[in-house]
C-alpha cells in the first residue's frame, strides 16, 4: 500500500511540476496585447520617438521617425487626454492586406479622450525578427 501510494504521489508530483510550464506559455494574442500596451503606454505620454524606436521593423521602414512624430502629432493631440481604455478584442492573423505575409495581431480597444467620447484605436503588433511582439501598425476611427 505505502508503495503505491508513494508511486501515485510521485505522479502527482511530475504533473503537477510540468504544469506551470504550461500554464507559463502565453497566447500569441497575449503577448501582443502586452506589447501594445507597452507601446501605447508611450504613446499617451507623448513619446513619439520612443514610440517609433520601439516599433515594429516593417513600422520603422514604412515611416520615418519624423513622419511618424508629425502623424502622431496630428492625430492624437486634438483628441486630448486619453480618459480610459478597453480592450475589445484581438485576432491573430498570419496575412494582412498589404502587409507581408507573417505573424499579427488585430487589437482594438474602446477608448474614450478628453475631446472624443467615443473612438476605437486599432494596433497591430506583428512577431517581429527579433522573436518580439512589436506595434506595425496605428490608426484612430
Amino acid at each position: 500500500m505505502e508503495v503505491q501510494f508513494a508511486a501515485s504521489l510521485l505522479l502527482v508530483l511530475v504533473v503537477v511540476g510540468a504544469c506551470p510550464s504550461v500554464w507559463a506559455q502565453q497566447k500569441p494574442e497575449q503577448l501582443a496585447v502586452q506589447s501594445a500596451e507597452s507601446w501605447l503606454a508611450l504613446v499617451d505620454a507623448g513619446k513619439s520617438d520612443e514610440s517609433w524606436q520601439e516599433a515594429a521593423q516593417l513600422f520603422k521602414t514604412a515611416v520615418t521617425k519624423e513622419d511618424w512624430r508629425k502623424a502622431l502629432h496630428g492625430s492624437r493631440e486634438p483628441l486630448g487626454k486619453l480618459l480610459s481604455r478597453k480592450l475589445k478584442g484581438a485576432t491573430y492573423k498570419t496575412s494582412l492586406p498589404g502587409a507581408p505575409d507573417g505573424e499579427y495581431v488585430v487589437i482594438q480597444y474602446d477608448s474614450s479622450f478628453e475631446h472624443k467620447q467615443a473612438a476605437v484605436e486599432t494596433v497591430t503588433p506583428m512577431l517581429d525578427k527579433d522573436g518580439k511582439w512589436r506595434v506595425s501598425g496605428y490608426h484612430i476611427k
